[in-house]
Protein backbone atom coordinates (compact mmCIF):
# COMPACT_ATOMS: atom_id res chain seq x y z
CA UNK A 1 0.00 0.00 0.00
CA UNK A 2 2.78 2.35 0.79
CA UNK A 3 4.60 1.93 -2.42
CA UNK A 4 1.38 2.52 -4.34
CA UNK A 5 1.87 6.19 -3.22
CA UNK A 6 5.36 6.65 -2.35
CA UNK A 7 6.23 5.14 -5.99
CA UNK A 8 4.26 7.55 -7.89
CA UNK A 9 5.77 10.36 -5.28
CA UNK A 10 9.06 9.58 -5.83
CA UNK A 11 8.42 9.55 -9.77
CA UNK A 12 6.90 12.65 -9.60
CA UNK A 13 10.09 14.20 -7.48
CA UNK A 14 12.71 13.16 -9.75
CA UNK A 15 10.99 14.37 -12.90
CA UNK A 16 10.76 18.39 -11.63
CA UNK A 17 14.31 17.92 -10.68
CA UNK A 18 15.29 16.68 -14.00
CA UNK A 19 12.72 19.53 -15.02
CA UNK A 20 14.55 22.16 -13.01
CA UNK A 21 18.37 20.88 -14.12
CA UNK A 22 17.18 21.48 -17.56
CA UNK A 23 16.01 24.66 -17.19
CA UNK A 24 19.25 25.98 -15.29
CA UNK A 25 21.05 24.08 -18.86
CA UNK A 26 18.80 26.54 -21.07
CA UNK A 27 19.09 29.25 -18.85
CA UNK A 28 22.33 30.29 -19.38
CA UNK A 29 21.84 30.53 -23.05
CA UNK A 30 18.39 31.73 -22.68
CA UNK A 31 17.94 34.24 -20.15
CA UNK A 32 13.80 33.47 -20.79
CA UNK A 33 14.30 30.03 -19.94
CA UNK A 34 13.31 31.14 -16.19
CA UNK A 35 10.10 31.62 -16.86
CA UNK A 36 9.61 27.66 -17.80
CA UNK A 37 11.12 26.74 -13.91
CA UNK A 38 9.18 24.40 -11.81
CA UNK A 39 8.75 27.11 -9.02
CA UNK A 40 7.49 29.73 -11.43
CA UNK A 41 5.61 27.72 -13.04
CA UNK A 42 3.99 26.59 -9.50
CA UNK A 43 3.13 30.43 -8.77
CA UNK A 44 1.45 30.80 -12.02
CA UNK A 45 -0.45 27.79 -11.22
CA UNK A 46 -2.23 29.28 -8.22
CA UNK A 47 -2.90 31.91 -9.88
CA UNK A 48 -4.59 30.48 -12.93
CA UNK A 49 -6.69 28.12 -11.04
CA UNK A 50 -7.46 30.69 -8.66
CA UNK A 51 -9.46 32.66 -11.29
CA UNK A 52 -12.38 31.68 -12.94
CA UNK A 53 -11.18 32.54 -16.59
CA UNK A 54 -9.44 29.09 -17.00
CA UNK A 55 -12.68 27.21 -15.96
CA UNK A 56 -14.40 28.66 -18.86
CA UNK A 57 -12.44 27.81 -21.28
CA UNK A 58 -11.98 24.03 -19.37
CA UNK A 59 -15.44 23.88 -19.58
CA UNK A 60 -15.60 25.05 -23.33
CA UNK A 61 -13.16 22.32 -24.17
CA UNK A 62 -15.08 19.27 -21.89
CA UNK A 63 -17.99 20.77 -24.08
CA UNK A 64 -16.28 20.14 -27.16
CA UNK A 65 -14.46 16.44 -26.00
CA UNK A 66 -18.28 15.27 -24.94
CA UNK A 67 -19.63 15.85 -28.51
CA UNK A 68 -16.46 14.49 -30.01
CA UNK A 69 -16.57 11.45 -28.21
CA UNK A 70 -20.74 11.02 -28.44
CA UNK A 71 -20.52 11.38 -32.55
CA UNK A 72 -17.53 8.78 -32.46
CA UNK A 73 -19.73 6.49 -30.52
CA UNK A 74 -22.68 6.83 -32.60
CA UNK A 75 -20.85 6.42 -35.63
CA UNK A 76 -17.83 4.00 -34.57
CA UNK A 77 -19.34 1.49 -32.69
CA UNK A 78 -22.35 0.24 -35.05
CA UNK A 79 -19.27 0.34 -38.34
CA UNK A 80 -17.47 -1.99 -35.94
CA UNK A 81 -20.59 -4.29 -35.28
CA UNK A 82 -21.21 -3.77 -38.69
CA UNK A 83 -18.00 -4.91 -40.14
CA UNK A 84 -17.95 -7.67 -37.53
CA UNK A 85 -20.98 -9.35 -38.12
CA UNK A 86 -21.16 -8.62 -42.60
CA UNK A 87 -18.51 -10.39 -44.81
CA UNK A 88 -19.10 -8.29 -47.50
CA UNK A 89 -19.30 -4.86 -45.86
CA UNK A 90 -15.77 -6.23 -43.92
CA UNK A 91 -14.10 -7.22 -47.34
CA UNK A 92 -15.46 -4.00 -49.16
CA UNK A 93 -14.91 -1.41 -46.04
CA UNK A 94 -11.86 -2.35 -44.44
CA UNK A 95 -8.94 -1.59 -46.49
CA UNK A 96 -10.63 1.88 -46.30
CA UNK A 97 -11.13 2.10 -42.99
CA UNK A 98 -7.49 0.88 -42.27
CA UNK A 99 -6.30 3.83 -45.43
CA UNK A 100 -8.30 6.20 -43.45
CA UNK A 101 -7.40 5.54 -39.53
CA UNK A 102 -3.71 6.07 -40.43
CA UNK A 103 -3.77 9.63 -41.32
CA UNK A 104 -3.24 11.76 -38.75
CA UNK A 105 -6.54 13.62 -37.52
CA UNK A 106 -4.81 17.06 -37.98
CA UNK A 107 -3.73 16.53 -41.62
CA UNK A 108 -7.78 16.99 -41.75
CA UNK A 109 -7.57 20.38 -40.36
CA UNK A 110 -7.54 22.82 -43.44
CA UNK A 111 -10.11 20.83 -45.25
CA UNK A 112 -11.95 20.75 -42.60
CA UNK A 113 -11.92 24.71 -42.28
CA UNK A 114 -12.77 25.04 -46.05
CA UNK A 115 -15.49 22.50 -45.84
CA UNK A 116 -17.12 23.41 -42.27
CA UNK A 117 -16.22 26.75 -41.57
CA UNK A 118 -14.05 28.35 -38.79
CA UNK A 119 -15.72 27.50 -35.15
CA UNK A 120 -16.70 24.74 -33.55
CA UNK A 121 -18.01 22.42 -36.52
CA UNK A 122 -14.32 21.81 -37.57
CA UNK A 123 -12.94 21.02 -34.00
CA UNK A 124 -16.21 18.30 -33.46
CA UNK A 125 -15.23 16.64 -36.83
CA UNK A 126 -11.64 16.31 -36.12
CA UNK A 127 -12.05 15.03 -32.71
CA UNK A 128 -15.00 12.53 -33.90
CA UNK A 129 -12.96 11.75 -36.82
CA UNK A 130 -9.59 10.64 -34.18
CA UNK A 131 -12.14 8.97 -31.63
CA UNK A 132 -14.05 6.72 -34.13
CA UNK A 133 -11.26 4.21 -35.02
CA UNK A 134 -10.35 2.69 -31.31
CA UNK A 135 -14.20 2.46 -30.87
CA UNK A 136 -14.55 0.93 -33.97
CA UNK A 137 -11.42 -1.60 -33.74
CA UNK A 138 -12.53 -2.60 -30.44
CA UNK A 139 -16.28 -3.54 -31.16
CA UNK A 140 -15.16 -5.80 -33.82
CA UNK A 141 -13.26 -7.50 -31.40
CA UNK A 142 -15.93 -7.54 -28.95
CA UNK A 143 -18.09 -8.92 -31.61
CA UNK A 144 -15.42 -11.55 -32.76
CA UNK A 145 -15.01 -12.60 -29.37
CA UNK A 146 -18.58 -12.99 -28.33
CA UNK A 147 -19.46 -17.27 -27.84
CA UNK A 148 -21.43 -18.30 -31.30
CA UNK A 149 -23.64 -20.25 -29.24
CA UNK A 150 -25.38 -17.00 -28.12
CA UNK A 151 -25.66 -15.88 -31.70
CA UNK A 152 -27.09 -19.69 -32.76
CA UNK A 153 -29.13 -19.71 -29.73
CA UNK A 154 -30.75 -16.21 -30.29
CA UNK A 155 -31.12 -17.31 -34.39
CA UNK A 156 -33.11 -20.28 -33.03
CA UNK A 157 -35.24 -18.68 -31.08
CA UNK A 158 -36.17 -16.38 -34.42
CA UNK A 159 -34.63 -13.60 -33.70
CA UNK A 160 -34.37 -10.90 -35.85
CA UNK A 161 -30.82 -9.14 -36.80
CA UNK A 162 -31.89 -5.91 -35.20
CA UNK A 163 -32.94 -8.24 -31.63
CA UNK A 164 -29.66 -9.90 -31.75
CA UNK A 165 -27.75 -6.83 -31.98
CA UNK A 166 -29.58 -5.04 -29.15
CA UNK A 167 -30.05 -7.93 -26.88
CA UNK A 168 -27.17 -10.32 -27.36
CA UNK A 169 -24.61 -7.88 -29.17
CA UNK A 170 -24.48 -5.04 -27.72
CA UNK A 171 -24.89 -6.52 -23.94
CA UNK A 172 -21.99 -8.70 -24.80
CA UNK A 173 -19.60 -6.16 -25.92
CA UNK A 174 -20.42 -3.37 -23.45
CA UNK A 175 -16.78 -4.10 -22.18
CA UNK A 176 -14.94 -3.97 -24.86
CA UNK A 177 -16.90 -0.64 -25.96
CA UNK A 178 -15.49 0.97 -22.94
CA UNK A 179 -11.78 -0.19 -23.10
CA UNK A 180 -12.63 1.53 -27.10
CA UNK A 181 -13.83 4.57 -25.29
CA UNK A 182 -10.93 4.67 -22.66
CA UNK A 183 -8.52 4.89 -25.65
CA UNK A 184 -10.70 7.56 -27.64
CA UNK A 185 -11.09 10.07 -24.99
CA UNK A 186 -6.62 9.86 -24.57
CA UNK A 187 -6.90 10.52 -28.36
CA UNK A 188 -9.21 13.07 -28.14
CA UNK A 189 -7.66 15.08 -25.92
CA UNK A 190 -3.92 14.98 -27.52
CA UNK A 191 -5.69 16.29 -30.57
CA UNK A 192 -8.20 18.64 -28.36
CA UNK A 193 -5.17 21.56 -28.28
CA UNK A 194 -3.74 21.43 -31.49
CA UNK A 195 -7.89 21.43 -33.16
CA UNK A 196 -8.66 24.57 -30.72
CA UNK A 197 -5.99 26.46 -33.00
CA UNK A 198 -8.20 26.76 -35.38
CA UNK A 199 -9.98 29.89 -35.18
CA UNK A 200 -12.25 29.43 -32.03
CA UNK A 201 -12.38 31.99 -29.28
CA UNK A 202 -11.74 29.90 -26.45
CA UNK A 203 -10.89 26.88 -25.30
CA UNK A 204 -7.12 25.06 -23.99
CA UNK A 205 -5.63 25.80 -27.35
CA UNK A 206 -6.82 28.97 -27.72
CA UNK A 207 -5.28 29.74 -24.32
CA UNK A 208 -1.99 27.86 -24.85
CA UNK A 209 -2.62 30.21 -28.02
CA UNK A 210 -2.93 33.52 -26.10
CA UNK A 211 -0.34 33.03 -23.34
CA UNK A 212 2.42 32.33 -26.41
CA UNK A 213 1.14 35.69 -27.79
CA UNK A 214 0.93 37.72 -24.07
CA UNK A 215 4.88 36.16 -23.61
CA UNK A 216 3.06 34.76 -20.32
CA UNK A 217 5.29 31.48 -20.34
CA UNK A 218 5.07 30.63 -16.86
CA UNK A 219 1.33 30.96 -17.45
CA UNK A 220 2.05 28.75 -20.66
CA UNK A 221 3.13 25.77 -18.53
CA UNK A 222 0.95 26.29 -16.23
CA UNK A 223 -1.67 25.50 -18.97
CA UNK A 224 0.14 22.57 -19.74
CA UNK A 225 0.27 21.27 -16.51
CA UNK A 226 -3.10 21.70 -15.97
CA UNK A 227 -4.16 19.81 -19.52
CA UNK A 228 -2.16 16.94 -18.45
CA UNK A 229 -4.27 17.00 -14.90
CA UNK A 230 -7.70 16.86 -16.34
CA UNK A 231 -6.36 14.31 -19.08
CA UNK A 232 -5.48 12.20 -16.34
CA UNK A 233 -8.83 12.70 -14.37
CA UNK A 234 -10.86 11.73 -17.31
CA UNK A 235 -8.85 8.82 -18.22
CA UNK A 236 -9.28 7.84 -14.60
CA UNK A 237 -12.94 8.18 -14.75
CA UNK A 238 -13.02 5.96 -17.80
CA UNK A 239 -10.77 3.63 -16.32
CA UNK A 240 -13.22 3.80 -13.35
CA UNK A 241 -16.27 2.68 -15.23
CA UNK A 242 -14.63 0.21 -16.83
CA UNK A 243 -13.50 -1.55 -14.02
CA UNK A 244 -17.05 -1.12 -12.34
CA UNK A 245 -18.66 -2.85 -15.43
CA UNK A 246 -16.06 -5.52 -15.32
CA UNK A 247 -16.46 -5.45 -10.84
CA UNK A 248 -12.89 -5.28 -10.31
CA UNK A 249 -10.46 -1.97 -8.84
CA UNK A 250 -9.18 0.33 -11.65
CA UNK A 251 -5.87 -0.04 -12.20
Amino acid sequence: MLSKVLLPIVGLALAVLLWSLGVSALEARTPIAAAFAPLATAHAFVELVSGRDIWLHVMLSLKRVGIGLLCAIVVGVPLGILVAMSTIFSRAATPLFQLLRMVSPLSWMPLAVMALGVGDAPVYFLLAFAATWPLMLNTVAGVNQLDPNWLLLARSLSATRWEVVWRVVLPGITAHILTGVRLAIGIIWIVLVPAEMLGVSAGLGYFILDTRDRLAYSELMAAIILIGLLGYLLDYAARTAHARWLHAKPA
